[in-house]
């Protein structure tokens, strides 16, 4: 959801003697604990390579999302069963203020350094020192602000909550640039393992605090302990360090760019919290940790698959940004695959959501289930237009994606104060009203971008719509079936699941040729390892 500005900004007029051209140094030729990564000019970057880089990047970042989502899938159903809906909901108002604080916490000049064909030191060190003085700034901010936060929620617990809360935001100015050169060169395997193991730790420090009875800082400690592991573990692996060196010129032209796509962020952010923020004050702490319940899981595919698969994507379609050709099959090409795993998932979600709350989270989370069955789908048009908003961002339009962004924040906030009327189903369905709309848009934005066709864009999202009626009518049917015989809700669960498991995958890999052929590409590497194993070990 970060958008890029429609031309690079000019580097002619940015202080050029102010700094010596260390221009593009491989991170990894500074230190080889990161790993050997290729850093070469967009021109000299090869279809081969950079497929390679794709593919690497796809692989640990769905590494990473499969670990993670089980380990938190794991940690949210222990916290489930520790923490009440208003422990929820506590932490719930601290969240929502903090993500429009994380998104300001580098004004996005990490992804404008991440963006440009070429920086040096001074590029570097600017971009750092900026960050942190940012980071500084809201942190102290944010502890000021929890007192008057407390009051306009009408809950003095979250004043605490969000005052050490704050802490978060300059340990995380502190990595925004390491992460931001990680991303550059692809290095995708360090910052898999990386968030893998700051997951993990963040988890275990959660459930510790909710095991000795501390109720919504739980959720406070396990994203401080997130946060911080996640830092300290970017600067042990990270070669680079800051130099004393900063150039207001260099800020201005990273600025231009950055400061377009910070503002479109913090839109975007706008509108994924509005909800929470709304029904929190109106509704109560309980209503909102039923609905951010319900919003959370919608949310697992786009934070675990298609934001991972989008950070991978957007280095290399910057490096071939002027190639629309290229570009365009990619798009194609990622639609495809995304809704394929998307949807059938949500969707399916929906359908079996009544003995999934019952199952897995207990009956007193009974309010969670129409609110699920309502934003699950959801989910499939909230992938697409984020995908379409990361290849927007990559093509340099961010200045056009801020404007659509700013009406679509007027049109999902009026949605939400209506909806209100109504209660949390009713703010969920305004915001399934709304989404499916903007995401057309957002579409058609970027058909225009790249000039694609309409035929084509259908084509490639027929298969894993067709795929997914087919599983609908076939989970439907066979949970009205099980019912009808009185069949435990546990036992229902498990054979609606693999009824829609086997409809759907062989007809997805009949009617999705993107899907087929990734898998055939990961099945002929397998292969290709395992013919090579043998040949070290007879040396051994």
């Amino acid at each position: 959801m970060d958008e890029r500005d429609q031309t690079v900004p000019s580097r002619t007029a940015s202080g050029r003697a102010e700094g010596p051209p260390d221009r593009e140094k491989p991170l990894a030729a500074e230190r080889d604990t990161v790993g050997t990564v290729e850093s070469v000019s967009p021109s000299g970057f090869e279809s081969k390579t950079l497929r390679a880089h794709i593919s690497s990047g796809v692989f640990w970042g769905m590494l990473f999302s499969v670990v993670t989502q089980l380990s938190r899938v794991a940690v949210g159903l222990v916290l489930v069963r520790l923490l009440t809906p208003a422990d929820y909901g506590l932490a719930g108002i601290a969240f929502v203020c903090s993500t429009f604080v994380f998104t300001l916490s580098d004004a996005s000049l990490g992804k404008a350094l991440v963006q440009r064909p070429a920086i040096d030191e001074l590029d570097r060190s600017t971009v750092f020192w900026t960050t942190v003085a940012i980071g500084t700034l809201l942190t102290g901010a944010g502890v000021a602000a929890s007192g008057p936060l407390a009051q306009l929620f009408h809950q003095p617990k979250v004043q605490p909550l969000f005052a050490v809360l704050s802490i978060s935001f300059i340990l995380i100015s502190l990595q925004m640039t390491q992460a931001a050169l990680f991303q550059r060169e692809m290095m995708f395997k360090a910052t898999s393992v990386r968030l893998i193991v700051s997951a993990a730790v963040g988890g275990a420090v959660g459930i510790l605090v909710a095991v000795f009875g501390g109720g919504a800082w739980a959720l406070i400690a396990q994203q401080l302990s997130l946060v911080g592991t996640s830092t300290l573990l970017l600067w042990l692996l990270s070669p680079w360090r800051p130099r004393l060196m900063f150039s207001w010129s260099r800020l201005k032209s990273l600025g231009s760019f950055g400061f377009n796509l910070a503002g479109a962020r913090l839109l975007d952010d706008l509108n994924a919290n509005a909800d929470n923020m709304l029904v929190g004050r109106f509704l109560g702490t309980a209503a909102l940790g039923a609905y951010s319940v319900a919003y959370n899981l919608m949310t697992l595919p786009l934070l675990r698959l298609v934001i991972p698969i989008q950070d991978t994507l957007f280095p290399a379609v910057a490096r071939i940004q002027d190639d629309l050709e290229r570009v365009r099959q990619i798009w194609y090409r990622t639609m495809a695959i995304v809704t394929s795993l998307v949807a059938p998932a949500m969707i399916g979600l929906a359908v079996v959501a009544s003995d999934f709350v019952v199952v897995v989270m207990g009956r007193r989370w009974a309010d969670v289930v129409p609110v699920l069955r309502i934003l699950a789908p959801v989910a499939v048009a909230q992938a697409l237009a984020t995908l379409a908003q990361g290849t927007l961002m990559a093509c340099g339009r961010a200045k056009a994606t801020f404007w659509l962004t700013a009406v679509f924040t007027v049109i999902v906030l009026t949605a939400f104060i209506v909806g209100l009327e109504w209660g949390i189903i009713g703010v969920a369905g305004a915001y399934a009203v709304v989404a499916v709309p903007t995401t057309v848009v957002l579409v058609y934005l970027v058909a225009r971008t790249l000039a694609a066709s309409a035929s084509e864009i259908m084509r490639a999202l027929r298969g894993p719509l067709e795929a997914t009626i087919a599983m609908v009518i076939a989970t439907v049917g066979a949970e009205w079936v099980l019912r009808s015989q009185s069949v435990p809700a546990a036992l229902r669960l498990i054979i609606v699941i693999l009824v829609g498991a086997v409809v759907y995958t062989p007809i997805c890999l009949l009617r999705v040729p993107a899907v087929r052929d990734e898998l055939s590409l990961w099945l002929s590497g397998r292969r290709r390892r395992s013919v090579a194993e043998p040949a070290v070990a007879s040396v051994d």
